[in-house]
């Protein structure tokens, strides 16, 4: 067995027993034990982790430990930018997507009306969202600590909010994700891309007074939906200041 010295910043001691947050401490491990293993079976899944450094050398996941070490874990860095130093994930994602798991659907609305690509099913078990994350490289969504320990998803989020309106304002921070949201551009229910609809095709589909008074439309493909900036709209609209998107 190794006896290791960790020390976890800022939220991650959130993942940690009481008696270890905000302070070095040892672990014990096997001799062949990574990172990745020793820190998820202290709590911290790998998916939260931005920056692992050993001995003070940046250093990946798959970084076996020796009796001694001393390691330093860090969260996504917010005001500086490492990359430079990082080791933990091969690649960056080259589009933000999402999936969420089934208690995550009033977080997957919203993520969806400010036009990130979200996928949700109630139905979806464990495996499935695993599945879908590696396939599609996307980040999942969840306050179960398990599923971001699963070794294909290399990136996720765990929410610390319960509530949908604060989940989406911590999501939005933790990936500073204001500058490239795209509001009112997805179906709120099919995930699909919007497209413009001329008031003549929108005659009929919704009503006469509507037709009349609106000056602009848009529609699903996927459910035939059309909308326009009726109440609903104009409830949104303060979401989306209220998360700061220009």
């Amino acid at each position: 067995m190794s006896a290791t010295r960790f020390r976890f910043y800022a939220e991650l001691n959130d993942f940690l027993a009481p008696g270890r947050r905000h302070r070095e401490f040892t672990a014990q491990s096997p001799d062949t034990a990574s990172v990745k293993h020793v820190i998820e079976a202290l709590g911290v899944p790998h998916t939260e982790v931005e920056l692992v450094l050993v001995n003070g050398e940046s250093v990946d996941f798959d970084r076996q430990l020796a009796d001694g070490d001393r390691v330093a874990v860090y969260p996504v860095f917010e005001a500086f930018d490492i990359s430079p130093l990082l080791r933990v994930r091969p690649t960056p994602l080259r589009r933000t997507r999402f999936i969420a798991d089934a208690h995550m659907g009033g977080l997957a609305r919203l993520l969806r009306m400010t036009g990130f690509d979200t996928l949700y099913d109630n139905g979806y078990d464990d495996g499935e969202i695993e599945a879908l994350a590696a396939r599609d490289h996307r980040i999942v969504l969840t306050r179960d600590r398990d599923l971001l320990k699963r070794r294909s998803i290399t990136h996720g989020c765990y929410i610390h909010a319960l509530k949908p309106s604060k989940q989406i304002e911590e999501v939005f921070a933790r990936l500073d994700l204001a500058r490239s949201a795209r509001p009112l551009t997805l179906c709120l229910d099919c995930n699909t891309p919007l497209r413009p609809l001329a008031r003549s095709e929108a005659e009929g589909r919704v009503p006469p007074d509507v037709a009349h008074r609106q000056p602009a439309f848009s529609t699903c493909d996927t459910c035939r939906r059309v909308f326009w900036e009726g109440s609903h709209w104009q409830h949104m609209q303060a979401i989306i200041a209220r998360l700061g998107i220009a």
